[in-house]
């Protein structure tokens, strides 16, 4: 009983650690429920399959990311800076999505034949629809996610991005009991699913959202507000899609189907090591927003040290482990793609880290030096992915991917050391880590003896 106390406290309580140690549990929930989905769906199509249905899913994903504008950042900046002004802040973010939700869906309707030249004509017809008709959701998926952050309601946040792949697999598994192989109801699935989950939020999050009446000048004067910011965070978000997608679009131009589904199993496998990082920055950028920049860098710094050396003692071991699983759960096909696996493993910590340090340039109104690194590695990454993937295929975008992460990072430990007069040595080792950790297990040690006492009380 006292050590399901204890969990309780360290799950229920609103601080850093705890909202860090929540957003983690969510992260690794939803990578579980994200690699089953990956199985089945490898299972129910194949690798070729396989392929063409993470093409559909692939667009609307991309284009959500490329017109965010930044709003979502944003929104979380100007509501901690601007008090008093949420409501004209989050009207005019989420009535911005609408007439760009109908432009950018147009254009997406009329570009995906050719985009997707290579595809079958059932492909592209599946494709078209449900990229116009989830652009709009996933927009407002990304607002309502933000609005969570800046609000602390975690739960909404959490919930969202671990209900609609859960959703989409509960779908997919039903489908494939009855024999249903279909692309288009497996596509159907996914979109159903997320706007049943973005209801629940909108309806979770009311409170927060007030659209109803729109009052001109404080209106505008919001929305001078968003793309202010925005405008400078826009760029970072942009390459960071980017950055983040263009491996993919390599794929979709300059090899197969059979390429792409390969490649998504392997890509998501090694994601697992995201798991902590990723929750840190989700968590850690709305957190210290405001905070004076010594005390920013301090924060960051450590998430940063603590993460990568966590991540470094994992995943040399574990990485073994996922190949071996890799060909049980998905397939003797699938162990074609083991090298890039391997490669993917290392780009994934040395990225995230270097993600949580760019957290700290945002949050003290910097992002144009996080732009600046973005570009930097972009232009290098993608002249190596044209240049290794056809020598290469796979292992070639790996290898790329990599070189690109090791690049994100240096520019961003040189961008503190010039910029911020931070000392090099202290953003990778310091000694006090360790201290900081002993002194959070004593305290979480002094909790359990209290809890102890009083359930004998």
């Amino acid at each position: 009983m006292a050590q399901l106390a204890a969990i309780h406290r360290a799950w229920r309580g609103n601080g850093l650690v705890q909202t860090i140690f929540r957003t983690s549990a969510t992260n690794f929930l939803v990578m579980v429920v994200v690699t089953l989905t990956s199985i089945v769906t490898a299972r129910m199509y194949g690798v070729d399959g396989k392929g063409e249905l993470s093409a559909i899913v692939f667009w609307p994903t991309l284009l959500a990311g490329v017109v965010g504008f930044g709003l979502p950042t944003s929104l979380i900046y100007n509501l901690k800076h601007l008090k008093g002004e949420a409501e004209h802040l989050v009207r005019a973010s989420f009535l911005f999505q609408i007439p760009v939700s109908a432009v950018v869906g147009t254009v997406a309707w009329i570009g995906l034949p050719t985009w997707l030249g290579n595809y079958p004509p059932e492909v592209i017809a599946i494709t078209r629809w449900y990229t116009a008709s989830m652009l709009p959701v996933l927009l407002v998926i990304n607002l309502v996610s933000a609005l969570a952050q800046s609000k602390g309601k975690f739960a909404v946040y959490n919930g969202v991005r671990l209900f609609v792949p859960l959703c989409n697999l509960v779908g997919l598994v039903a489908l494939w009991a009855v024999g249903n192989l279909s692309l288009r109801d497996s596509a159907l699935v996914f979109a159903a699913t997320s706007v049943l989950v973005v209801s629940w939020a909108l309806f979770s999050m009311a409170e927060d959202i007030r659209i109803e009446r729109i009052q001109g000048f404080k209106d505008l004067k919001a929305a001078r507000a968003l793309f202010g910011y925005g405008s400078k965070v826009f760029g970072v978000e942009l390459l960071g899609t980017l950055y983040s997608q263009f491996d993919k679009l390599v794929i979709l131009s300059m090899l197969t189907a059979r390429d792409l589904g390969l490649y998504t199993v392997v890509f998501a496998l090694s994601r697992v090591y995201n798991v902590v990082q990723m929750a840190i920055t989700n968590v850690i950028f709305p957190k210290v927003t405001g905070m004076d920049n010594d005390r920013i860098i301090a924060t960051v710094g450590r998430a940063f040290r603590l993460s990568l050396l966590l991540m470094t003692v994992v995943v040399v071991p574990t990485m073994f482990i996922g190949r071996f699983l890799m060909g049980i759960l998905f397939g003797a096909p699938f162990l074609e793609a083991s090298t890039a696996f391997y490669v993917l493993c290392f780009e994934c910590i040395l990225g995230g880290g270097s993600w949580i340090l760019a957290s700290s340039f945002n949050a003290m109104g910097r992002p144009g030096l996080v732009l600046l690194r973005q570009s930097i590695a972009l232009v290098i990454t993608v002249a190596l992915l044209f240049l290794l993937t056809p020598a290469y295929g796979l292992n070639g975008i790996a290898i790329a991917l990599l070189i690109g992460a090791v690049i994100r990072l240096a520019l961003t430990l040189a961008s503190m050391r010039i910029v911020f007069r931070v000392p090099l040595k202290g953003m990778l080792f310091d000694r006090n880590d360790f201290r900081f950790l002993a002194e959070r297990m004593k305290e979480k040690k002094r909790n359990k003896g209290a809890s102890d006492h009083a359930d004998r009380g």
